[in-house]
Formats: C-alpha cells, structure tokens, sequence
C-alpha cells in the first residue's frame, strides 16, 4: 500500500473518533482531530502527485474519506442544534443523490466520468470551513455566531447549487447515451457464396 493511501485510511478511522469526541462533549479534542484530518488529506494529495503515487484504490477511498466525516460531524451538529436541520438535511441528500446516481449508471453499464466540478470543489470548502468554525466556536468560545450563521447560508446554497449542477450533467449524459442509435449487426448474405460452391463441385465433379 502506498504512503497515501495509509494516510486515508488513517484519515477513515480518525471519523469514529471525531464522532465519539462531539459526542461526549469534547469539542476542543474533536477541533483538534478535524484539524489533523484535514492536514492529513493535504499531505496524501501533495505525495500522490509529487511522486506518482496515484492509484485507483486511492481515488476511491479518498472521497470516501472526506464525504464520511465531513457527513458524520453534520450529522451530530444536527442533532445537538449547532447547525440547522434543513443544512443537514441538504448536505446528506446531495451525497445521496450522487451516489446513487453513480451507481444507477453502472448497473446501466453506462458508467459516469464524476469529474469535480468547480461548484462542488467550492462548495466542499464551505462544507470545511463552516464545520471547522462551528467545532472551534464550540471548543474555544471565539464568539464566531454571527459568522456562522450567515456561513450557513452560504453553504446551504452551494450544497443545493452542486446537487443541481451535478444532476444536469448526470442526466445530460444518460439522455445523449439513450439517444445514440443502435447498430444493427451486418448480416453476410451467403447466396453467392453457396451458388461458387456448387459452381466448383460441376467443375471437380466432387
């Protein structure tokens, strides 16, 4: 296994911990973990491209990785009211959707080339910072309410703006798939090729 892909996989186990942290209250220890977390999947990016360390387990587990914390932590500011619900609910039905989207187009055999999209990479940066500003608001007291709750807004609508973005081009491809004509197999016709058959069985008299 190469180097980044250890560093996801420790950044995957770093989530339950996280979780456990908020939890149990301990926002100042959790900030921390989000923090390393975050480093962490600068340092695998940074090593994969500098090296050449690029692998298709990694570009699997990666998003894995971030979509499962980033997810988890909204989940539990959810439900402890640090964060609105409606947020919550439009950040985890985004990943569903998507998701789900992929896979509908495997089972198609039509797989999607899911690239990033410039909305979505903008729109996991707000994801970031806002969960980074919630857990240290929490943790630290820095008296950040007011920037979180226009963050909020921000967040919710580039969550929603990337859902829409990436369900156009999903459904964009699967319509342009459908609408490509079908190829009819060629059928070789075999009259010709049987009248020269019995054309040379007269000659030989075979």
């Amino acid at each position: 296994m190469y180097i980044p892909n250890a560093i996801t996989v420790f950044r995957i186990f770093l989530v339950p911990m996280v979780i456990w942290l908020m939890i149990d209250g301990r926002m100042r220890t959790a900030f921390m973990l989000f923090l390393i977390a975050g480093l962490s999947d600068g340092l695998d990016g940074y090593l994969a491209k500098r090296y050449g360390w690029q692998t298709e387990l990694g570009a699997y587990l990666d998003p894995i990785a971030d979509k499962a914390l980033l997810v988890s932590i909204y989940v539990v500011l959810g439900l402890f009211t640090h964060l609105p619900v409606w947020l919550v609910i439009a950040v985890v039905t985004r990943d569903i959707l998507i998701i789900g989207a992929i896979l509908l187009s495997w089972l198609l055999a039509h797989p999607v080339p899911m690239r990033p999209l410039l909305i979505s990479k903008a729109n996991t940066v707000a994801q970031i910072v806002l969960a980074a500003m919630v857990l240290g608001n929490l943790g630290f007291s820095l008296g950040l309410a007011p920037v979180i709750n226009a963050f909020v807004w921000v967040t919710g609508g580039l969550t929603i703006l990337s859902a829409g973005a990436y369900l156009v081009r999903w459904l964009r491809f699967m319509t342009s798939y459908e609408d490509q004509p079908q190829k009819m197999p060629v059928k070789r016709s075999t009259r010709g090729e049987g009248q020269t058959q019995r054309r040379k069985e007269t000659v030989t008299g075979s």
